[in-house]
């Protein structure tokens, strides 16, 4: 099998030689280039062909989001993987390039935590992500860039999907959203679609770190009737609105009497993942049974899966993102391969079938 053809840009020398050294020991890669700045870069990819590029946020002369929106131009399928600090700015970039084509994004630990700590980013993130995106794992999406922050999905009729044998499922009374590598957009094309009166509370699961989860939420309930907001322990559950689990906490929903709240802890990571979707579904599949709608989303993994069987064993509902729509069909794909998915749809049409499942069992109540 071809390697897969790597380009590197960073404005740090050390930076560039730690990843293309550690990327250069395994054998399904290849490093044909790296550039100190986006303008470098540029110039280099009819030389070198990359199959992904790994783009830095803050360089001189040329930064990751000019860099990308000039890429977009020339490359609008090449997946691109951003670099990152854990700070409120470089959460902000990460967001803004997401919202301009990027495929993913990684966090540089910080120069304190060492090379050890580099090495194992790029080991146990970076190195997985860049097979996932370039269809190497068996589980990525033809293609990895999709569509702007909020834009839309072209319409359409949906494709039919296989029907699912079970039991007839219950009112809808809360709805659940697990997403990973692409989530970000996917959320936003759904939450663009969801009106205010949106009749039941929606729990959300976005694989990302601390600081991003709340700048997620902010984006997404700028540009959405319904809020969305960083979750916190004890909030209570109401209709209408939207809380995404915090960064490196696992978020359960609880019965306090007639009530339903939130509760956040930091118990191991599952799937590799805190917060983690199977976590959430577990607590959605005991304490609401077939009462759930449940969603999952693009994503690299199987977070979700188990807690997938655990809904469906209850009579919860499912839907997936397909294939074609997903920049990586992990998460999604290994739901719809176990046979639990009630649909498998693209992701222009997923808001509509929520509001239709969504109003059917309202109306039957």
């Amino acid at each position: 099998m071809p390697k897969i053809r790597v380009l590197i840009v960073d404005d740090a020398v050390v930076f560039r030689r730690l990843v293309a050294d550690e990327l250069a020991r395994d054998p399904a890669l290849e490093v044909v280039g790296t550039a100190a700045n986006g303008r470098i870069a540029l110039a280099k990819m009819t030389q070198v062909n990359p199959e992904v590029v790994i783009l830095d946020v803050e360089m001189p002369e040329m930064d990751g989001l000019t860099t990308l929106k000039e890429l977009r131009k020339t490359h609008p399928r090449l997946p691109v993987i951003m670099f990152s600090a854990l700070t409120e700015r470089g959460a902000e970039a990460t967001l803004d390039a997401l919202a301009l084509g990027a495929s993913d994004y990684f966090t540089k630990p910080a120069s304190a935590e060492g090379a050890d700590a580099c090495l194992a980013v790029i080991r146990e993130q970076l190195i997985p992500q860049i097979k996932a995106l370039c269809a190497r794992d068996g589980h990525a999406a033809s293609g990895a860039v999709r569509r702007n922050f909020i834009a839309r999905s072209p319409p359409g009729p949906a494709p039919p999907s296989p029907a699912v044998t079970r039991f007839p499922p219950g009112p809808v009374r809360v709805m659940a959203i697990g997403a990973s590598t692409g989530g970000p957009n996917a959320l936003a094309e759904i939450f663009s679609q969801l009106p205010a009166d949106f009749p039941v509370p929606i729990v959300i699961v976005q694989h990302m770190p601390p600081m991003f989860t709340r700048l997620l939420a902010e984006r997404l309930s700028a540009h959405s009737a319904i809020p969305v907001q960083e979750a916190t322990s004890g909030a209570l559950l109401e209709p209408g609105m939207a809380w995404i689990a915090p960064g490196d906490y696992h978020m359960i929903v609880t019965r306090d009497g007639t009530q339903t709240r939130l509760l956040m802890h930091q118990d191991p990571p599952e799937n590799s993942c805190r917060p983690a979707v199977d976590v959430l579904l577990r607590s959605l599949a005991k304490v609401f049974g077939h009462d759930s709608l449940n969603v999952i989303l693009t994503g690299m993994g199987q977070d979700g899966l188990r807690g997938c069987e655990l809904v469906r064993e209850a009579g919860g509902q499912i839907l997936v993102q397909d294939e074609a729509t997903s920049v990586v069909w992990g998460m999604p794909g290994a739901v719809a391969r176990a046979g639990l998915a009630d649909r498998v749809l693209p992701l222009s049409f997923i808001a509509d079938e929520i509001l239709r499942r969504v109003r059917q069992y309202q109306r039957a109540t």
